[in-house]
């Protein structure tokens, strides 16, 4: 094998030119070529023949066999989401297939880099309802990027160099390719493999507007109460550097959107917290008093907006996105730049002046303060049954912040985006749009294979915990020294919070009765613990932390308490509640 693979895209890579190979060999040579090296999957008669063809390669594709199809979705997810690298997932035809669509679904709206290969049945039965046939095309356009189907072996190459591109350039997502049986099966003269490097009706990389860049520089040299709201954008541009450089020298306060945390360092002077629904109390109310809103990465979803018809009516807004299609979308733009995020920083850096916004820093740390005395302090220093809060406040202090974390969601999901304090890029890992029970476990498992040698934890409700439960297999099966932490309450808490605040605590079908996951941890070889007291939390999350192992550890919290704060549906961002009225 060429130890040169990829190493210059410009060259066709070329195997076996006098020779014949398979479909199901040749689709793993475009593996190889775009520098995969692991696969999450689960076999299945429509995609033997590349699985046959799988057992003599590996030794450059390492094969992960989930549990279950949606867990290779998640996997590849996770493995994409901390290593930048494009996740693949494979599966066979029908249920298989469909069952990744959640998968695609999430990947989609968290604009994740991965291709999902799925099998289908023999050209010739398409559209027959053959044995476990489903149009898995039609049925993932909604949720992908791109999808194809190839129907004749002589297409793999081009369409999986396609695939390829299509996924991890521009605003990444998510790409589906259907492979017929028999294009599996045929053989192929001359195989070669050439990367894509453009597709002539997209454009993956908008050229940079200087005079945008002119115009928001004025903007930004101007304002005298700026507010940077940085999300994922920043991160999968690689621009986290340039962020910090990019507030340094502006001055200009900087908080984060669910994913878009870790891409400033928590402890800079500059951060002034999380934003959203659940996130901290300044944050949401100066978004209507600062006077200029720079929106990098990020496109003003719902639960960072609040009510639009409330939202930022005082500030000119600049917005910078790749994404074309998110300008206007939902916030009125002043100045939008379509630029890669890491592009348009290090022009607004060489445009804008050196500036200080210290008064307007300390009024964030003013609301700062009022949160720690309403609501974090009595949460993180609490009597009682254990709270979440207390429990990853814990965590962040015995880690340093140095671990990879994947939450799953719901209450946990919130809180540890609170009191978790990210000191880097890539070290969260959310299911954020689509808000996919279930995502943790899987997703944690594909980040550790991304990563080995980072410390990687999964936290999770004791509700998202079942959504999954089986890829403990996995776990067993490979030895993934992944850490769970379950913080259970023995409800739905999210679900129950809502219930309680805005349904006269009509606690409808969101109590659950749970299995001993101890036991069920134990059957699968995994060392774990269950802690209820307060007393012993500390030296269970210290032996956590410690494990060279995979660690399960299941903290019993109370099943009454709620996030805060907390922006109501239907409120503006400045009317967020501190506590319940």
């Amino acid at each position: 094998m060429n130890n040169q693979l990829g190493s210059n895209k410009n060259q066709p890579i070329q195997t076996q030119p006098k020779s014949k190979i398979l479909g199901s060999e040749a689709l793993l040579k475009c593996l190889i070529a775009e520098n995969v090296t692991v696969i999450f999957g689960y076999p299945g008669g429509a995609i033997m023949p590349v699985y046959d063809s799988l057992y003599f390669y590996e030794d450059k594709l390492k094969h992960v066999l989930v549990r279950h199809e949606q867990g290779a979705a998640f996997a590849a997810q996770g493995y994409a989401r901390v290593s930048g690298k494009v996740g693949v997932a494979l599966s066979t035809s029908g249920p298989g297939a469909t069952n990744l669509i959640t998968g695609l679904a999430d990947a989609l709206i968290d604009s994740t880099p991965i291709v999902c290969i799925t099998g289908q049945v023999f050209s010739h039965l398409l559209g027959t309802d053959a044995f476990q046939e489903t149009d898995v095309i039609n049925t993932s356009i909604p949720v992908t990027k791109w999808s194809a189907q190839i129907t004749e072996a002589k297409d793999i190459a081009g369409v999986m160099a396609k695939a390829f591109y299509i996924a991890k350039s521009g605003r990444p997502g998510p790409v589906l390719i259907d492979i017929t049986k028999n294009a599996q099966i045929e053989p192929i003269d001359n195989f070669e493999y050439k990367p894509c490097l453009s597709i002539a009706t997209y454009n993956s990389k908008p050229k940079l507007q200087l005079d945008k860049v002119a115009k928001a520089a004025t903007l930004i040299n101007s304002s005298k109460r700026p507010y940077i709201l940085a999300g994922q954008g920043v991160l999968l541009s690689d621009a986290s550097k340039e962020l910090v450089a990019f507030s340094e020298k502006t001055g200009v306060p900087v908080a984060c959107t669910l994913l878009g945390l870790g891409a400033i360092p928590t402890e800079h002077p500059n951060y002034v917290g999380y934003l959203g629904m659940h996130g901290n109390y300044g944050p949401n109310v100066n978004t209507n008093n600062c006077d200029l809103l720079i929106a990098i990465g990020m496109r003003f979803d719902d639960r960072v907006t609040g009510n639009v018809s409330k939202y930022a009516k005082q500030a000119k807004v600049i917005h910078i996105d790749i994404d074309h299609a998110e300008i206007n979308k939902i916030i009125k733009t002043d100045v939008a730049i379509v630029a890669d995020a890491k592009d348009a920083l290090v022009a607004l850096i060489e445009n804008c002046k050196k500036n200080n916004h210290a008064d307007w820093i300390e009024t964030f740390e003013q609301f700062k303060k009022v949160e720690y005395d309403k609501v974090i302090n009595n949460e993180i220093h609490s009597t009682g049954t254990l709270r979440m809060a207390e429990v990853i406040n814990r965590l962040s202090e015995i880690s340093k912040g140095e671990a990879i974390i994947v939450t799953d969601v719901g209450q946990h999901q919130m809180i540890t985006s609170r009191y978790y304090q990210y000191k880097s890029p890539r070290t969260n890992v959310t299911s954020g749009g689509a808000g996919s029970m279930g995502f943790s476990l899987p997703a944690s498992i594909g980040a550790k294979f991304a990563l080995p040698k980072q410390k990687v934890v999964a936290i999770m409700g004791d509700g998202g915990f079942q959504m999954n439960i089986q890829e403990l297999g996995t776990v067993m099966q490979y030895k993934v020294p992944v850490k769970i932490l379950i913080l259970n309450n023995n409800f739905l808490g999210m679900v129950r919070q809502w219930q309680e605040l805005f349904h006269e605590k009509r606690y409808s079908s969101t109590e659950l009765q749970n299995p001993d996951f101890i036991k069920i941890s134990e059957g699968y070889g995994i060392m774990a613990k269950r802690v209820d007291e307060r007393e012993h939390l500390d030296q269970a999350l210290k032996e956590f932390w410690e494990s060279e192992t995979a660690f399960l550890l299941e903290v019993v919290v109370g099943c009454q308490h709620n996030v805060f704060p907390m922006v109501p549906s239907g409120a503006g961002v400045s009317e967020i509640l501190l506590e319940k009225n």
